[in-house]
């Protein structure tokens, strides 16, 4: 039964579910959330729907595709990721802002694969404000920093948008071996952007459209990984 209505001016809305119905719906949620978190979001309905423990009809009567599943799913690590750059954002030292944007969010990014392919990876049109104004947090910081004579020449947001990539596909295959080597690499990397007279040029930069498609490439590679 679909629990949309029409009201007095036409428009459809959700009518309340009854509580069977919202646990399922939460059950759904707390089972994507995982398996986006574990395989990225290659994750199909049947697999959401085993993990939850109800029939895939029940997905479908819950969610009207995928792109309402993901909203639902990512909302909450979304949130989290906010969080840590609105911290990033409020340093005195835009160094230090930088630090703890690249640092945390890595962290999040490597505790959730659909979380990482969705931020980096150009999902807008699935998720939408899916970067939350973070870019525009990040060229703010980049901005003070230069003018702290904290940053290299040269380096920008989009440099820390592949460090982003490299740091968490290595945690990806270096999982089970050592869970924590991608803090090391994000450290090296990171000192990398940051000012010193002993600095060797950087090769031209990436242009945005360039930084989009690789980026995109990564996301799908990560995401078709899960196909068998």
């Amino acid at each position: 039964m679909d629990e949309r209505q029409e009201t007095p001016n036409g428009a459809a809305h959700r009518a309340p579910l009854r509580r069977d119905a919202e646990r399922n719906r939460e059950r759904i949620i707390a089972a994507a959330c995982q398996l986006y978190a574990e395989h990225g979001l290659g994750v199909g309905f049947n697999e959401v729907a085993h993990r939850a423990g109800v029939g895939v009809g029940t997905v479908y009567r819950r969610f009207a595709d995928r792109r309402e599943l993901l909203q639902a799913a990512l909302a909450e690590p979304l949130q989290e990721l906010y969080a840590v750059a609105r911290a990033a954002a409020a340093t005195p030292r835009a160094w230090d802002g930088l630090t703890l944007l690249v640092t945390g969010v890595t962290d999040l990014l490597v505790e959730n694969i659909g979380l990482r392919d969705a931020a980096l990876g150009g999902y807008e049109d699935l998720v939408p404000q899916v970067t939350g104004g973070i870019p525009e947090l990040l060229d703010g910081l980049f901005e003070r920093a230069r003018e702290q004579g904290d940053v290299r020449e040269g380096v920008d947001g989009h440099d820390v948008l592949v460090m982003l990539w490299m740091v968490t596909e290595l945690a990806k295959h270096a999982a089970d071996v050592r869970p924590d080597a991608y803090r090391r690499y994000t450290t090296a990397l990171l000192d990398g952007l940051r000012a010193s007279s002993s600095r060797a040029p950087l090769p031209d930069p990436l242009h945005d459209d360039e930084v989009a498609a690789i980026s995109r490439r990564w996301a799908d590679a990560s995401s078709r990984a899960r196909t068998p």
